[in-house]
């Protein structure tokens, strides 16, 4: 019997973001920003089998590269994700995602006692405490915060 494969269209010049927990691949439209027409060629991917991670989720953005706080949110997100760079339609860089020892400016802290909720000009500083399971310590109040409450808190 012939197995019958969809194929997304492949791009000229971009990223592609792999290995996304199931599940995932809108909240890391959403922290990339990606919610209206970008005027650029956008393909998700959810729930496609991987021999390595059982079923995950892909993104593939033309035209758009990421910067090192994008880098960042993403881990929160999909630790073990990876990001293909796409140049003439070929993987010319390909990387796996890291997740850093602490997070500066990218997530709100959910307690609203911190001197970071009071108008204060200082940026938000998460430490990681615990990788697995992912637990975050905010440098000002100590609150910690596990990783789906990380991810709600992403700016």
């Amino acid at each position: 019997m012939e197995e019958k494969v969809l194929k997304i269209q492949k791009i000229r010049r971009g990223i592609v973001i792999d290995h996304i927990p199931c599940g995932k691949a809108l909240k890391v439209l959403r922290i990339l920003g990606i919610t209206d027409d970008i005027g650029s060629t956008v393909s998700v991917a959810m729930h496609v089998q991987s021999r390595r991670v059982g079923l995950k989720d892909v993104v593939k953005i033309e035209d758009r590269f990421l910067d090192e706080k994008e880098m960042d949110k993403i881990a929160l997100i999909a630790p073990n994700a990876t990001v293909n760079i796409i140049d003439d339609y070929k993987v010319v860089e390909k990387y796996r995602v890291h997740l850093p020892k602490e997070f500066v400016g990218i997530l709100k802290c959910p307690n609203p006692r911190c001197i970071t909720n009071h108008g204060e000009p200082v940026k938000t500083e998460f430490v990681v405490i615990s990788e697995k399971p992912l637990i975050l310590r905010c440098r000002y109040c100590e609150r910690d915060i596990y990783q789906e409450e990380a991810i709600e808190n992403i700016v």
